[in-house]
């Protein structure tokens, strides 16, 4: 009898044993494997011996935050980060994507929207998301093949997450083209929250500072202001 492969492999990182639990049964009817740690030193060690598809971390935990926790992850990983927490507000929001996370649901949480975001970032991370095309695309120092998920800007390889990876890949095969906040979520196939303005602003901010782009004159990934961004064709 064939054994039906798991949806996604987790790490979920909570010190509320009840909701992790909970949350935990939920996504393994769903054909998820769910580990569960309930320190952040240990949810670490699980993420480095697992490599999961995604993690979920839980903002407010005991002697490490949440956001140091994310940014001790994102230096070993480029595992999708879905930080999970009581606090809902849009500063919460930035300071978690500023710290590397790639998506941010607050609790209480609809255990179906949780499990659709799991799904939408662990197809991302698959490459089963964002770029669709199998071309190589090349413009002025930067190379990016999508079917391998690799990105080269003058001669080194850039250590991107999936989401920077695909709006790198968005940007680039429209050089020139001006792109609003609006299109790019759509053309990146992101989640409703990653609609804000502001969570589009860090994710360009990220690749400006993995291109050696200055964010006070940049050249490559420009801003029109009050529009959106475009793609340096002359970069």
């Amino acid at each position: 009898m064939a054994v039906e492969r798991c949806a996604a492999s987790i790490v979920y990182i909570e010190d509320d044993e009840k909701l992790a639990r909970l949350t935990a049964r939920y996504l393994e009817s769903h054909n998820m494997r769910v580990t569960v740690a309930a320190e952040p030193r240990e949810g670490i060690a699980c993420v480095l011996r697992e490599r999961p598809d995604v993690i979920l971390l839980d903002l407010m935990l005991p002697e490490i935050d949440g956001f140091e926790v994310c940014q001790k992850l994102r230096a070993r990983v480029d595992t999708p980060i879905i930080m999970v927490t009581a606090r809902g507000e849009e500063t919460d929001r930035v300071l978690g994507l500023e710290g590397g996370a790639d998506d941010y649901i607050a609790k209480p949480f609809s255990a179906r929207e949780l499990l659709a975001r799991i799904r939408a970032q662990a197809r991302r991370a698959r490459g089963l998301a964002g770029p669709t095309s199998e071309r190589r695309l090349v413009t002025g120092s930067l190379a990016i093949d999508p079917a391998a998920r690799r990105a080269i800007f003058d001669g080194a390889e850039l250590s991107l997450t999936t989401y920077e990876f695909d709006l790198l890949y968005t940007l680039a095969g429209r050089a020139g083209r001006v792109l609003t906040r609006e299109q790019l979520v759509d053309l990146v196939r992101g989640s409703a929250d990653e609609a804000f303005d502001r969570s589009i602003d860090v994710h360009i901010s990220h690749l400006r500072r993995k291109l050696g782009d200055d964010p006070r004159s940049p050249r490559i990934i420009k801003t029109v202001r009050g529009i959106g961004y475009v793609f340096a064709d002359d970069a």
